[in-house]
């Protein structure tokens, strides 16, 4: 069957998309691209095959602090005229949170879409905003058949000890797991391994997805085995406005001698903290690494700290290392974020190319490392479009 497939990852502050042709899944999309700055002021672009920039038209102007729906309503339009000539065979989605439901890709229905609801209390930053672009896909086009594709499930080879949280068994039981996020991530990763490290690529590789949320795999046969996100995207490493791992006596002590109700809680821990919240300045990392700003070093620094122990600390779920991997956003882009939290496993033998580091090259490991270092450039809407693929052809 010919036709295309369209790929959405509606983000918190971003709304991604590319266009895949059907039976290629694997091959450069037709067209890519991204509207950033949701909720303050919308910036449209998008590129073809080539890397060449493709006219936005009306979307050079889109309203400022529109809502996901509204945008999405507006780009689904812009893609069908870009697309003509190519018939839309499906859509798919990246979905944060499957929970324990969820496995694998499934083709949304109105009961899946009702499940998916009662998860979004788990991911407040992004299933909602997930949810918004199924909808408005619906709206647009409802005999469309729409792909769900979870953050959550790759991570789902993990051992039950890599999962558990040492509270009581009816809260386990409920479903009060350590589940992992950026799965669809750690997937694109795992497939490519091979074409960049050989048999390596089948042994212990940390693959620390950051961005402004970030996190950290650790893989062995290409799979995961321990991850830093547990049961919300909240967890585990420090963040762009989210603080990671935090000690729950803070949370109390907030409720208890602050009398913060819990809303405000959640909005100071999910878009207040991390690096905004340390800096006081920004939770773009470029800004802060360009900022003379006291405050700025210390987010950096404190940032790239907690990277670097929560690294070591998913060794033992693997038994050691054989490779790190960079991706996402600032993994793939800041060689000071890479150089500090290298610099802080120098113990373990890892020791960095600073020239091939400065110019972010595939390979940024000094030939005398005991530990291959590696930039990759993340593609999660590829995974989705295999999904897409594999259900629906």
């Amino acid at each position: 069957m010919t036709g295309v497939f369209l790929i959405l990852n509606a983000g918190s502050s971003s709304l991604k998309f590319a266009v895949h042709e059907a039976r290629a899944p694997s091959a450069p999309p037709l067209l890519r691209g991204k509207i950033s700055g949701l909720g303050t002021r919308p910036v449209f672009s998008a590129q073809d095959r080539t890397g060449a920039d493709i006219d936005a038209g009306a979307l050079t102007a889109l309203e400022p602090h529109a809502r996901h729906e509204t945008l999405i309503a507006d780009l689904l339009p812009w893609l069908a005229c870009a697309t003509r000539d190519r018939p839309l065979l499906a859509v798919g989605h990246r979905v944060v949170h499957g929970g324990r439901l969820f496995e694998a890709p499934v083709l949304i229905s109105p009961d899946v879409l009702r499940q998916l609801e009662t998860l979004a209390p788990l991911a407040p930053l992004h299933q909602p905003h997930n949810l918004a672009a199924i909808h408005a896909v619906t709206t647009w086009r409802p005999e469309i058949p729409q792909v769900a594709c979870f953050d959550t499930s790759f991570h789902r080879s993990q051992a039950r000890l890599a999962e558990l949280f040492a509270l009581p068994r009816d809260l386990t039981e409920e479903g009060v797991l350590r589940y992992g996020f950026h799965g669809l991530s750690y997937e694109y990763i795992a497939s490519i391994l091979p074409d960049h490290l050989g048999e390596r690529a089948s042994g212990r590789v940390l693959v620390a997805h950051l961005g402004n949320g970030s996190s950290i795999c650790a893989l062995k046969g290409r799979k995961s085995a321990a991850t830093s996100m547990g049961f919300t995207a909240l967890d585990g490493l420090m963040m762009g406005c989210r603080c990671g791992t935090l000690d729950p006596g803070v949370i109390l002590y907030l409720m208890q001698a602050r009398g913060m109700a819990a809303a405000d809680i959640e909005k100071l821990l999910y878009t207040q903290s991390g690096l905004l919240g340390v800096s006081g300045i920004s939770n773009d990392m470029q800004v802060l690494q360009a900022s003379d700003d006291p405050h700025a070093k210390e987010a950096i620094d404190l940032y790239c700290y907690r990277a670097a122990c929560s690294l070591a600390g998913l060794l033992p779920s693997v038994g050691g290392l054989d490779a790190i991997v960079f991706t996402a956003g600032i993994g793939e882009k800041s060689a000071l974020v890479r150089r500090l939290i290298c610099g802080h496993l120098s113990w373990l033998g890892v020791a960095l190319d600073e020239t091939a580091n400065a110019r972010n090259a595939t390979s940024v490991s000094a030939a005398g490392s005991k530990v291959p270092v590696l930039v990759l450039p993340t593609n999660e809407e590829a995974i989705v479009a295999r999904a897409c693929d594999s259900l629906l052809l």
